[in-house]
């Protein structure tokens, strides 16, 4: 069967524990050995790039990269005809875009014969949400995933697909989730990335006080306040959340142990201030190099290595 990562929602928990597992247990280079994977980029990125290419490599596999400009999603070509032709000469193909929809479009254009993999849309980011997991796990837990139950985990900021993909996945191991943003930049219910249809486990809140969202948090995460393509609105975007910053004070709401996320590329200044971003208890370049264990993690999941 194949199998694909286009949402955090979408996976099983069996499916997640491997991933996990995959994320950090020894493997060699035989997993991709002789075999290549599409990087499809509509949107620019350094880290997922990075992170990709260098996964695909150490399981023995090549990465060929095309950029929106040479393929044109939906411009020169459909969507469903660049998956096609991809399908004749990879097996697994790793997309970061700006609709989601592309993901089921090509699915079903290709009949199920070349895995997905989500790096970025509009909606959800879960290899992303993945890296994060094993990074917090690391951290108060030697990295058991199955351990992490009951942490406070607080977002802080615009309620982005980062935010999504990252609650449902913290969700579901029994952590608990509170995201502090003003009305128009909270989580919304519904779509295809959804913590509010978590059943069970953690206990998700929201709220508009910065302060109430990170009080006894064990974790504060934040991200860039103006997303790719809605650089027309910055002014408005650091007007609205400019309380929600998060600095010294800030921090000082959330445990003294408490650790920083933050998933980059970093505004300075904006969301965040270098003291915080630079200090004793940020998890940033960590995160930045579980991106690498994420890939590897889904990547041999995808191919079944047990």
């Amino acid at each position: 069967m194949t199998r694909h990562l286009m949402t955090i929602e979408q996976q099983s928990a069996a499916d997640l524990d491997a991933i996990y597992r995959l994320a950090k247990a020894p493997f060699n280079d035989e997993t991709l050995k002789g075999q290549g994977v599409a990087l499809v980029f509509e949107r620019p990125s350094l880290r997922t790039r990075a992170s990709s290419s260098t996964a695909v490599h150490e399981l023995g596999g090549f990465a060929t990269f095309f950029s929106d400009e040479e393929i044109g999603l939906d411009s020169r070509e459909s969507a469903e005809d660049i998956g096609r032709t991809l399908s004749q000469m990879f097996a697994i193909a790793a997309l970061r875009v700006r609709n989601h929809a592309i993901f089921e479009r090509m699915r079903l254009a290709t009949d199920d014969r070349m895995s997905l993999i989500n790096l970025l849309s509009d909606v959800a980011h879960p290899t992303q949400a993945i890296a994060d997991v094993v990074t917090i796990a690391e951290h108060f837990a030697d990295g058991d995933v199955a351990a992490l139950g009951g942490l406070e985990v607080a977002y802080v900021g615009d309620a982005t697909n980062v935010t999504r993909s990252l609650a449902v996945a913290l969700l579901r191991l029994g952590v608990n989730v509170t995201v502090g943003s003003p009305d128009a930049y909270q989580l919304t219910p519904g779509g295809p990335e959804d913590p509010g249809a978590v059943v069970g486990g953690g206990v998700l809140r929201r709220t508009d006080s910065p302060t109430d969202a990170v009080k006894n948090a064990d974790v504060v995460y934040t991200d860039a306040w103006v997303s790719m393509g809605l650089e027309a609105e910055t002014t408005r975007r650091r007007r609205d959340l400019a309380a929600f910053r998060v600095d010294e004070t800030l921090m000082s709401h959330a445990k003294p142990t408490a650790v920083l996320l933050h998933c980059l590329p970093a505004h300075r200044g904006d969301e965040i201030t270098n003291e915080v971003l630079d200090g004793s208890h940020s998890l940033v370049w960590r995160q930045v190099f579980h991106r690498r264990s994420a890939m590897v993690g889904v990547l041999r999941w995808i191919k079944e290595e047990k």
